[in-house]
């Protein structure tokens, strides 16, 4: 069971606690804390986290390659099969990337912006 987490913040439970999440709910909320953190940020768990923050740094043509070995890399962790990583620019120098996944036969996908 994972705490749920909206944009950063827990999410009040009305009864002085907090909410929690279980199954393929509570797998998306540790694949985007995965996919959020910067990897090597924390210095107990330095595996922790990606690299898809340093996307910006890549050429046009490696982005989509680099971005799908950041998301393996990250998720290597978790019991779940990465089948697409999306890039879409969404300018400003941000890009918006969906990550496709198989977990136990279930299709699942997550969006985030880096």
């Amino acid at each position: 069971m994972e705490i749920k987490l909206v944009q950063g913040d827990y999410v009040p439970d009305g009864l002085g606690g907090i909410q929690r999440c279980k199954g393929s709910d509570a797998l998306l909320q540790r694949v985007l804390y995965r996919l959020t953190a910067h990897r090597g940020q924390f210095s107990l768990l330095p595996q922790l986290g990606s690299q898809l923050y340093l996307l910006g740094r890549e050429s046009s043509a490696n982005r989509a390659s680099s971005a799908k070995k950041f998301v393996a890399e990250a998720l290597a962790e978790e019991e779940v099969e990465v089948t697409d990583v999306i890039l879409s620019p969404l300018g400003e120098g941000r890009i918006q990337v969906e990550v496709l996944l198989d977990y136990q036969g279930s299709d699942l996908s997550i969006l985030l912006t880096v």
